[in-house]
């Protein structure tokens, strides 16, 4: 008999209109965010180099020691961060990061707060430790940026973590550093722990990412190299620990993890000593992806209302088309060979939007555009 537990979890419908779509000739992806450069040169060297030296046994389930002095020295350079690399645990992805937090963190029964809407999984890595949800809604005229009075009046007695995301994933959104910092006050008001997930930082255009380990060391920071550096296959994250939780944490990656894979570790201290001018480049192409599909939300006549100002993503509201998002992603798929991904997905407050991705290169985007509007020509509004 399936556990509970498991019985609990969610499906991922981006993953699920992603095999759908799979099985669809002609299909143009923008359910998922999966970059599609190339991991920069030096970095695929650096793994084959480790490969052929013969560096596959085991590491330290927190890490190998340069790996970690890399990360620690790129929160100095970038933020001016002061970061003991023995506070950095490396993971296979940054997905096992948040595992480790929430069961360091939670004990069944206990709250975590997250926004609504919120990346696809979260709510389900907190009810997999036995977790319950509250959350804090966003609207689409703030930006979907969260306010800290909205967290005040969500976070209580029993709440034992506050998960933020900034760049967001599914909105964009990137949360400025007075508002972190209100919010690091509001968690530490009811002694919770800030959890950050920063995997799109170096990704956001209109705005400064700030990490939350410029206001507090009391937080557990979830990063990693899939974004940035389009490695998304080759799992490697990490997670920086609030120094009275790290033995805790490295328990646990040592029974759960053992650890992220040793040459992949090498090729991500490449990673990390990439010139800045790479990233600069791949962020001017993402910010004109994402005009060119504003542009075209508003030209179809459905609802925006905001400018995502980091990640890839953004909400298109859909409430005025027949059924749900839900129906209008398979709409999408069938009639146009689109595959976007249903706001369903991402939390009640988004149940009329649609997630597209501006991950794919710019021709693909066109065409996509084209598609979506011929389709949409035809379908009589609300």
């Amino acid at each position: 008999m399936v556990s509970q537990r498991a019985a609990d979890v969610t499906p991922f419908m981006a993953m699920d209109v992603l095999e759908r779509a799979n099985d669809t000739d002609d299909v143009i992806h923008l359910e998922v965010g999966e970059p599609d450069f190339s991991p920069p040169d030096r970095v695929v060297e650096t793994a084959v180099e480790s490969l052929r030296a013969g560096h596959t046994n085991y590491t330290a389930a927190r890490g190998k020691p340069a790996l970690r002095r890399a990360i620690a020295d790129r929160y100095d350079h970038v933020y001016g961060v002061d970061v003991d690399p023995d506070r950095i645990v490396v993971t296979p992805g940054s997905s096992p990061g948040l595992l480790l937090a929430m069961a360091t963190l939670v004990d069944p029964g206990d709250e975590v707060v997250l926004t609504d809407p919120h990346y696809a999984c979260y709510p389900n890595f907190v009810r997999t430790v036995g977790g319950r949800v509250e959350t804090v809604p966003l609207h689409a005229s703030d930006g979907f940026r969260p306010r800290p009075s909205a967290f005040e009046a969500a976070v209580g007695d029993d709440t034992r973590a506050v998960l933020l995301n900034s760049p967001a994933n599914p909105t964009g959104a990137v949360l400025s550093g007075g508002t972190l910092d209100a919010i690091v006050d509001v968690a530490d008001a009811v002694d919770a722990t800030p959890v950050v997930d920063e995997i799109y930082h170096g990704l956001s255009y209109d705005a400064t990412d700030h990490s939350v380990l410029e206001y507090t060391d009391d937080a557990f920071v979830l990063d990693g190299f899939s974004k940035r550096f389009a490695m998304t296959g080759w799992r490697l994250g990490w997670v920086v620990v609030p120094p009275g939780y790290v033995d805790a944490v490295n328990r646990l990656a040592q029974n759960v993890l053992i650890c992220a894979p040793n040459f992949v570790q090498d090729a991500g201290v490449a990673a990390l000593e990439t010139p800045p001018e790479h990233l600069a480049d791949i962020r001017a192409t993402y910010r004109e992806r994402r005009d060119l599909l504003v542009d075209a939300v508003a030209d179809w006549g459905l609802g925006l209302d905001y400018t995502p100002q980091g990640a890839y993503y953004l909400l298109a509201d859909v409430s005025d088309l027949p059924g749900d998002s839900l129906a209008v992603a398979d709409l999408l798929l069938e009639e146009a060979g689109v595959a976007v991904t249903p706001g369903l997905d991402f939390g009640e407050r988004a149940a009329d939007y649609l997630r597209l991705s501006y991950a794919t290169d710019a021709a693909a985007i066109e065409e996509a555009i084209d598609r979506i509007e011929r389709v949409l020509a035809t379908v009589e509004r609300a």
